[in-house]
């Protein structure tokens, strides 16, 4: 079959595929870029299974290039790029690349909590800039986070990695989730609604499920039923924060910092969010670890060699289509 690889994995991944037998032909984006729509719908049209990046919008138009796509394979555990119900009904097996990220984003979500209590890239700037002149006692004051409050929205498997970590500093931990999970019990998380959640966390991360109902989850008055001196840490998908409302609330002094790996226009992000010393921004890279990416490439060949040879997939989000 013909595969196309919208961008370069890794290099033991891209081994793997370049040594199928199974793939016929294999094309990949020659350029470390996101492809224009033009580029996407050549190389839909072209292929047989599409394997995609979570910035490629594989929407019901982007299908109709092509009537025999027999699978397309999400590099991500997230598929909110992805028209599903469309793959669906047009046969199409779609498949993401779960379990493998959790710790890798919960490593990054803490280190995110971390260095916005403690003002670690602040300080880092001081120091290059050459402004240091010697211990003061009120020099670059931060935040302690251990035994504080950590309210966690949405206790997945990203969440519960973060709850664990959690508990090595002591902290009390509250989650707001569609149900009570009853894992909860292991890291001694406390079930509460997301207002209760938000009105007694000093930290307050967001891990939810982004779909529709979750867009723009955090507004107006979200951010300010939040302590004024609490922090937001967001690595799940931008549009859960609406963005311009973060800036207005930071500017105002309702909260007291954030930290954020993605960001709801991604790539751009509001203007003065880099403008101001209480914001840790860094590039959508939670899952950004060499061994996570690659364990992630190996489950989406592992779904294309799969389909290649006829065998059940891995992690089929749409199982009836699988046939």
């Amino acid at each position: 079959m013909k595969v196309f690889v919208t961008r370069r994995l890794p290099e033991t991944v891209m081994g793997r595929l370049e040594k199928a037998n199974e793939i016929t032909e294999l094309r990949v984006n020659p350029e470390d870029r996101a492809l224009t729509r033009d580029e996407l719908e050549e190389g839909t049209a072209w292929c047989d299974i599409l394997l995609s990046q979570l910035v490629d919008p594989v929407d019901s138009a982007l299908m109709e290039c092509n009537s025999e796509l027999k699978l397309i394979a999400n590099y991500a555990v997230g598929y909110n790029n992805i028209d599903v119900p469309a793959a669906t009904k047009r046969g199409i097996p779609v498949t993401n690349t779960p379990g493998v990220l959790d710790d890798s984003t919960a490593d990054l979500t803490w280190a995110l909590l971390m260095a916005v209590a403690r003002r670690i890239v602040e300080a880092d700037r001081y120091m290059r800039d050459g402004k240091y002149e010697g211990w003061a006692p009120t020099l670059l004051m931060g935040t302690d986070v251990h035994h504080k409050t950590l309210g966690i929205v949405g206790l997945g498997r990203i969440g519960f990695a973060l709850a664990q970590r959690a508990r090595g500093f002591g902290m009390r931990i509250l989650y707001s989730d569609l149900e009570p999970k009853p894992y909860a019990e292991e890291v001694g998380a406390e079930y509460v609604d997301m207002y209760t959640l938000l009105r007694q966390s000093d930290f307050v991360s967001l891990h939810p499920f982004y779909d529709k109902k979750s867009h723009h989850l955090i507004d107006t008055r979200e951010l300010r039923e939040m302590k004024r001196s609490a922090f937001l840490i967001n690595v799940s998908r931008g549009p859960v924060v609406n963005e311009k409302v973060l800036v207005k609330a930071l500017k105002a002094g309702e909260i007291a910092g954030v930290a954020l790996d993605v960001y709801e226009r991604e790539p751009a992000m509001e203007p003065e969010l880099a403008q101001m010393d209480n914001v840790v921004i860094v590039p959508h890279i939670a899952s950004a670890s060499l061994e996570t990416r690659t364990a992630m490439g190996n489950i989406a060949v592992d779904n294309v060699l799969a389909r290649c040879r006829g065998d059940a997939l891995m992690t089929c989000l749409n199982p009836e289509a699988a046939g």
